[in-house]
């Protein structure tokens, strides 16, 4: 190490970002991502072993790519190198290759290589590496924020782990909040920062998921916030807000404003506004709500209220909550308006809803009569002597592929519980019945 190289490693202790000081060193620092590096989890313990064979990790901004690459190249005893796919190119991996070869066959010693943003990379410089990974030349990780199985090579992807990484859950976004105003060592911990409890909340919640984020928010509120007459620092909602460029606005999780807001959102769609739907959309988002929670009240709208009225409204809400959470923000607010828009404007009808609670109620209250015995199953040995299945009139032998017959038991043979209404594609299967009956 040069003069210069020790100095930028000192600066660099107290002028790099705070989230990249705070990088844990180790597996049992890394707050959350507990269904990949849970302590029974295989990842865990391939790390643990130093016997990681090669993987993909994908995932949003914040939730750890990086970070767990760097605990590997803590606890490896293999060479660790790494290149960006944004700025490299393919002389860069022969480099690598060619010291990874040296390290094999000179040392023994195998060479893990972390490509932060992989998905960058073209398909010839993903196929160069091909070979190196088979032959395990290289052990290959590789980090992206996009879905591998469509921007990753698929001979690479077969030759590799995949693992997801989730967005944090706001407890893990204040654990690092936490961590970072008090470890002395690497966060901001000699600064005598305090933070309310109601400015730590809103942090963990609009941060999204997004770990940097929030990091970046507490250090800038640190940084910029005078000392109060205690000699602390205080950090206020209102300082969190202005630090992380957010409106606070009053929407508590678990509180009634939050209930306030859902009903107000269902309500509205039931009631065929599309604009008022769509501003309580914006201010579930703009809180931080999970989005995959406003996915299933649309899902659920869609069937409870608009019913058959429009079943196509069922198929656009359910599409929206895959989409979402493949996807994730801020591109899901498109797919989120366009469903809640969908089924805002669809006729409406709760029939079917209404259907299925009158029968519950009846199965719930009453006796269970038999099913009648031209309908039971007569596949079966000795069925037929026991009389199943005789008398059955098979629709489709009937004109208009219909015929009348009793199909619910003898004490509900007169019983109604789906009543269609006059109302969308309800209109037309009230007019089917008319037709075939």
């Amino acid at each position: 190490m040069d003069l210069f190289d020790y100095m930028r490693e000192q600066n660099g202790k107290t002028e790099v970002p705070l989230a990249a000081r705070l990088r844990p060193t180790t597996l049992d620092e890394v707050v959350g991502q507990e269904h990949i590096i849970g302590r029974d989890k295989l990842l865990y313990r391939a790390i643990k072993a130093d016997k990681l064979s090669s993987i993909i990790l994908y995932g949003p901004p914040g939730t750890g790519k990086t970070t767990l690459a760097k605990v590997i190249a803590n606890t490896t005893s293999a060479e660790f190198m790494q290149i960006n796919a944004t700025s490299s190119g393919k002389k860069d991996m022969e480099d690598v290759v060619k010291k990874a070869k040296d390290n094999l066959g000179m040392y023994g010693k195998k060479t893990i290589l972390f490509i932060d943003e992989i998905h960058r990379f073209n398909k010839a410089q993903q196929d160069y590496l091909l070979p190196f990974v088979e032959d395990g030349t290289v052990v290959l990780i590789g980090a992206t924020t996009e879905n591998p199985y469509f921007e990753v090579n698929r001979a690479l992807l077969s030759r590799s782990s995949i693992f997801e990484l989730k967005k944090l859950g706001t407890e893990d976004i204040k654990i690092l909040l936490k961590r970072a105003i008090t470890d002395k060592e690497k966060g901001l911990g000699a600064f005598n920062a305090k933070i309310d409890d109601d400015a730590l909340e809103f942090l963990s919640g609009v941060s999204n998921g997004d770990a940097r984020n929030a990091l970046k928010a507490i250090e800038l509120a640190v940084l910029t916030t005078e000392r109060d007459n205690d000699g602390y620092i205080h950090i206020t909602i209102d300082v969190a807000s202005e630090c992380i460029q957010k409106r606070v606005i009053s929407y508590d999780k678990n509180g009634d404003n939050h209930y306030d807001t859902v009903s107000a959102f269902i309500k509205s769609m039931r009631g065929s506004d599309p604009d008022a739907a769509i501003y309580y959309l914006a201010r579930m988002l703009y809180a931080g709500e999970d989005i995959k929670f406003i996915a299933r009240r649309i899902m659920i709208c869609a069937a409870e209220d608009v019913g058959l009225a429009d079943p196509n409204a069922l198929v656009v809400a359910t599409s929206a909550a895959t989409a979402v959470e493949r996807i994730g923000m801020p591109e899901a607010r498109i797919i989120l308006a366009e469903a809640v828009n969908y089924v805002a404007t669809a006729p409406k009808s709760n029939a079917s809803y209404l259907s299925i609670d009158k029968a519950l109620a009846i199965v719930k209250s009453e006796k269970i009569p038999q099913v009648p015995t031209h309908l039971q199953d007569a596949h079966y040995k000795d069925a037929a002597k026991l009389g199943h299945g005789i008398g059955y009139k098979y629709a489709h032998d009937y004109p208009n592929h219909y015929v009348k017959q009793q199909y619910l038991p003898d004490e509900l043979k007169d019983a109604k519980f789906y009543e269609p209404t006059d109302i969308g594609y309800e209109e037309q299967i009230v007019d089917y019945f008319k037709k075939i009956k």
